[in-house]
């Protein structure tokens, strides 16, 4: 075999690390609507392969018919419904920014001075449900807003997401057979960290943030149907917590049972509470532990964790990116911890 001076390796390997570099900061702008992409396909895949089958191995026309299945089934109403929750989170900041306070906060505020001046002894103890609302609502809007400020930035990053969407589905083989070829660990943990990756990101989307997701959208169905103001606003604060473990809807659930009581609505509360505990909670209960039995196992808590985290890092899109990260790290450590006697790491 032809030896070939360091000098030209050294070089070599420097203009491959300037090549990424470049080529990654060219992409960067591209970079979380290809990730986005990327996971859809992931996800979908069962559905393309069963379009695939019905076309006879077309793989141009069945990747075209699963992308059009995603928009019209999931990216449609994800975005009217972020719309809407922008909308009332607005009025509703509005509305407290004037001063006004329902009756349930006049209510609360009564009870916590009563609970001061009967255990503290002084009635000075408060519940500023107000400003407590107004802060979420603030944080809402800045992260969950601007992405509508710039509707030009929104259309140009959707139609990238729906062409990578296209390519990843009729192209994704190709795509992993070259990363693969290229990749300098062996053909097996690639494959390994191919097929747990795929897990994990099946098991994040699926397990937990699609459960969240259908939790906060019956949620929201029970405060349409039995009164609740701003209902799509508090669907969307149900979502994230029902990854909350152990504690779940019922966060915003039992307030919103509370409020319909002291506003003088027992029937809607007790029907709420009712359907909350049966509908929304059987959602938790029962399809979550089937999307989840074949998957990783990450604690919802992590999920929660790695949620929020992600939203700070990433912005809005982090309540995707993040427990997708953290997905990653746990096939790094599993694949790590099956391996390192190989490696001779153990010794």
């Amino acid at each position: 075999m032809k030896q070939y001076p360091k000098s030209e390796l050294y070089f070599l390997f420097a203009l491959l690390v300037g090549a990424i570099v470049l080529t990654f900061f060219i992409f960067k702008p591209f970079l979380y609507v290809g990730i986005l992409a990327l996971v859809g396909a992931t996800v979908f895949q069962p559905v393309y392969t069963k379009i695939v089958s019905a076309t006879r191995g077309r793989k141009g026309i069945s990747a075209f018919l699963s992308t059009l299945f995603v928009l019209c089934i999931v990216v449609t109403p994800l975005v009217f419904f972020a719309v809407q929750m922008v909308r009332e989170a607005t009025v509703l900041y509005a509305s407290l920014a004037t001063g006004g306070l329902t009756q349930a906060s006049v209510f609360l505020t009564r009870v916590m001075q009563s609970v001061g001046r009967e255990f503290l002894g002084s009635t000075q103890v408060t519940l500023n449900i107000d400003q407590y609302i107004k802060s979420s609502l603030d944080f809402l809007i800045q992260n969950i807003g601007f992405v509508f400020s710039n509707v030009l930035a929104l259309l140009g990053g959707g139609i990238i997401f729906f062409v990578s969407l296209y390519y990843f589905f009729k192209n994704g083989d190709s795509l992993r057979d070259t990363v693969t070829s290229v990749s300098p660990l062996r053909t097996d943990y690639n494959e390994k960290i191919f097929t747990k990756l795929r897990i994990s990101i099946i098991s994040v989307v699926q397990g937990s943030l699609f459960v969240a997701v259908l939790q906060g959208l019956f949620a929201g169905f029970g405060f349409l149907v039995f009164g609740v103001p701003s209902a799509l606003l508090w669907a969307g604060v149900a979502m994230f917590a029902a990854l909350i473990p152990g504690i779940g809807t019922s966060l915003v659930v039992l307030p919103a049972v509370l409020y319909l009581y002291l506003t003088g609505n027992p029937i809607h509360a007790v029907c709420l509470l009712v359907y909350g505990l049966i509908v929304v909670s059987l959602i938790d209960n029962v399809l979550k532990p089937k999307l989840m039995e074949r998957g990783m196992l990450i604690h919802p808590f992590f999920i929660l964790l790695s949620a929020i985290g992600g939203i700070f890092f990433f912005g809005p899109i982090g309540f995707l990116l993040g427990p997708l990260v953290l997905g990653f790290l746990f096939v790094i450590l599993e694949l790590y911890s099956s391996t390192k006697t190989e490696f001779g790491f153990d010794e």
